[in-house]
């Protein structure tokens, strides 16, 4: 049986650029929006329309039974929750995840809010520091692939990080995927230490790196809505994604507008456009 090869040519990866651009786009407009009173599926819609307005489609709405442009999930909900309409609140930490297709090609990319509340300083400083973690293990798991040989030393940088910060939780039952024709393709990213090396980083090779943290133990469970993933001790989770590109001349942040540029300079990492 024939197996398409994990990595990308030159010209598939310049390809690439415009879902990885409109994906970043639409979710700086759910970001724009992201406020106490408004509504998941506010945001939901926004994103979609930039999507569309840019003549790319939103990717979740292509997996089956899904029919949503994002996934919001908050505070104890980890990945995949389903945009309703009840009003988020001050000092919920709210997770945004979505892609978007652009000419048969996707980007996938993630992020966390904390909403400010003055009334509940000692909840919110204890979200954003959750939050704070998890970003900042996202960008340790993308410059650990701007250096690495084989693609599992980034799950090993991502937990080396998360463990010198303080007794959080690394979801193992969900990780990180390849991205291109589909949005989820081989191989898987690891954001823990595995015993294998897993494939070869070298040009071609993209991937969508999202760690996952939660504040107690890493048990989740599915709702009813058979969809959202939240954690069985009911403590605070966080999600952070972006899809990377390595090519000829080093990374790129596909879902980034400066390629990674800002998140990468603590690591010195200069990401170089694609070619």
């Amino acid at each position: 049986m024939f197996r398409r090869s994990i990595y990308k040519s030159p010209a598939e990866l310049r390809s690439m650029r415009a879902a990885g651009e409109l994906t970043a786009a639409a979710l700086a407009e759910a970001r724009r929006l992201l406020v106490p009173g408004a509504t998941p599926l506010e945001l939901d819609a926004a994103a979609e329309r930039v999507i569309r307005s840019g003549g790319g489609r939103p990717n979740f709405q292509l997996v089956p039974g899904y029919r949503h442009t994002l996934c919001v999930s908050v505070d104890d909900d980890v990945v995949h929750g389903i945009p309703g309409d009840r009003p988020l609140r001050p000092g919920d930490i709210v997770s945004i995840d979505g892609g978007a297709e652009v000419d048969g090609w996707n980007g996938d990319s993630a992020f966390t809010v904390v909403l400010p509340d003055a009334s509940r300083p000692d909840v919110v400083s204890s979200r954003e520091q959750l939050n704070r973690v998890t970003e900042q293990a996202l960008w340790h798991g993308i410059a650990a692939l701007a250096r690495s040989t084989h693609l599992n030393e980034v799950g090993a940088a991502i937990e080396d990080f998360v463990r010198s910060e303080g007794d959080f939780g690394i979801l193992t039952d969900y990780v990180g995927h390849g991205i291109g024709r589909s949005m989820h393709e081989e191989p898987p990213v690891f954001n823990y230490r595995v015993d294998r090396r897993g494939p070869a980083v070298k040009p071609g090779l993209v991937v969508a790196i999202e760690p996952m943290i939660v504040g107690g133990a890493i048990d989740t469970f599915t709702r009813d809505d058979d969809w959202t993933v939240t954690t069985s001790d009911g403590s605070d989770a966080a999600h952070w994604e972006h899809s990377v590109a390595v090519h000829a001349d080093g990374i790129w942040v596909l879902t980034a507008p400066d390629g990674g540029a800002a998140g990468l300079a603590p690591f010195g990492v200069r990401p170089t456009e694609i070619a």
